[in-house]
C-alpha cells in the first residue's frame, strides 16, 4: 500500500493480522486485557504499519465506508447525534482505533500512517474523514486552553454541527469564555487532532468523557475538498 525505508503500510489481510492490531490497541490504550475487540472490526478494513525489517507492528488504525444515508451505524455514533450528516454528498469513511507503539518514538510512523489515509481516500474518492479524537483521561482543567482554541478556531459549520448525544459531556463551546495561550493549547494538543486541523478538520462543541477509555474525546470532521492545496500535495507526496 505505501512503503518507505523503515517503514511499510498495509491493509490486514488475514485474521492474524487483526488478532495483532487488536494487541497493540489494548497495550496503547492501557486496557487490562490482552485484546482490544469490539463490534466495529468485522465491518471494517484495517490498516497496519510495520517495521520494514523486523515486521514488528508500530501503529493501526481502522476504517469504516459510509454514506449520509448509514452514518448512524458508524462508531461515533454511539455518542454523538449525527443525523446533519445525513445530507452529506459523497462518500464518508471513518477512521478509528489509531494509536502508535508507545515504545517507539519516530515521527516517520505518524507520516506514513497518513500516507496510507490519503492513498485510500484517493483511490475511493473519499469526500468527508471523520472520527474521535482523543486527550488522556477525564479531567478537563490540562485542556482548557486547548478547547478554547478549538471554540475560537475549528467548531463545526452548523449545518454539520454533531449535537450530544453521550450523557457526561464538556459543552467547551458554552462553557468557556477564555482566550486561549496558543502555545499552552498546541502543547497539550493530542498528535492526531493536530494533523486533522492542520488539514482543516472541524470538532464538535462538546466533549465526551468516556470513563471506560480513561479520555476525554471529540467529534472530529475534514472535508476533502476543503484541505488547503500545499497540505494536499505534501499528503500526496507522502503517499
Amino acid at each position: 500500500m505505501v512503503r518507505k525505508p523503515r517503514y511499510a503500510a498495509r491493509l490486514a489481510t488475514d485474521p492474524d493480522d487483526i488478532l495483532t492490531a487488536q494487541e497493540l490497541r489494548a497495550r496503547c490504550f492501557g486496557l487490562d486485557c490482552a485484546r482490544d475487540a469490539d463490534g466495529f472490526d468485522a465491518r471494517c478494513a484495517h490498516i497496519l504499519v510495520e517495521d520494514a525489517q523486523s515486521g514488528a507492528l508500530v501503529c493501526t488504525f481502522r476504517i469504516l465506508d459510509l454514506t449520509g444515508a448509514d452514518v448512524g451505524a458508524s462508531y461515533s455514533a454511539q455518542y454523538y447525534e449525527l443525523s446533519a450528516l445525513e445530507a452529506f454528498e459523497g462518500r464518508m469513511v471513518e477512521m478509528g482505533r489509531f494509536c502508535i507503539d508507545p515504545d517507539v518514538k519516530d515521527p516517520d510512523i505518524l507520516r506514513v500512517a497518513w500516507a496510507a489515509m490519503t492513498a485510500y481516500v484517493d483511490d475511493y474518492d473519499v469526500k468527508l474523514l471523520f472520527g474521535c479524537s482523543s486527550f488522556v483521561g477525564t479531567e478537563t482543567a490540562n485542556y482548557l486552553d486547548a478547547f478554547a482554541m478549538l471554540k475560537a478556531r475549528h467548531l463545526a459549520p452548523k449545518r454539520w454541527l454533531p449535537r450530544v448525544k453521550a450523557p457526561d459531556v464538556f459543552r467547551f463551546a458554552a462553557r468557556l469564555r477564555r482566550k486561549p495561550d496558543l502555545k499552552k493549547a498546541m502543547a497539550h494538543m493530542p498528535p492526531l487532532l493536530r494533523t486533522y486541523l492542520m488539514m482543516g478538520g472541524w470538532v464538535s462543541d462538546h466533549a465526551v468523557v468516556d470513563r471506560q477509555m480513561n479520555t476525554l474525546h471529540v467529534f472530529i470532521g475534514v472535508e476533502i475538498g476543503a484541505i488547503p492545496a500545499a497540505r494536499k500535495r505534501l499528503l500526496r507526496a507522502l503517499a
